[in-house]
């Protein structure tokens, strides 16, 4: 069953200059091995498409229950020089939570606990 991350998690998101920095933090402390399968660097890279220039970097909080995501070139050169709309990145936690997720039946059934 596919469901989209807003049922798994919350997100933030700022910059760094040139590169977007978004926070995926699990609902429920058993959602965390869903996200850390299902919410691979690939997957997010994908996500965005052409949005992202450089490469997408993952690094793993599982004390926190999140990961953390690292954009590169998504900003248009950041803050000061882009002229995207959102040059500091703040709505690129939303529009990863739209991502699509896989779960199996067992999975799908704890969403409803």
């Amino acid at each position: 069953m596919k469901v989209e991350l807003t049922k798994l998690a919350h997100a933030r998101s700022g910059d760094k200059g040139d590169t977007a920095n978004v926070g995926v933090i699990a609902l429920k402390e058993e959602f965390y091995p869903i996200l850390v399968r299902e919410v691979t660097a690939e997957k997010v890279k994908q996500h965005f498409g052409p949005i992202v220039k450089g490469e997408v970097e993952r690094f793993e909080l599982p004390n926190l229950g999140a990961l953390n995501f690292l954009l590169h070139g998504s900003l248009g050169g950041g803050g000061t020089l882009s002229l995207m709309t959102d040059a500091q990145g703040k709505t690129f936690s939303t529009a990863l939570l739209r991502m699509q997720v896989d779960l199996s039946d067992d999975e799908a059934e704890s969403l409803e606990k």
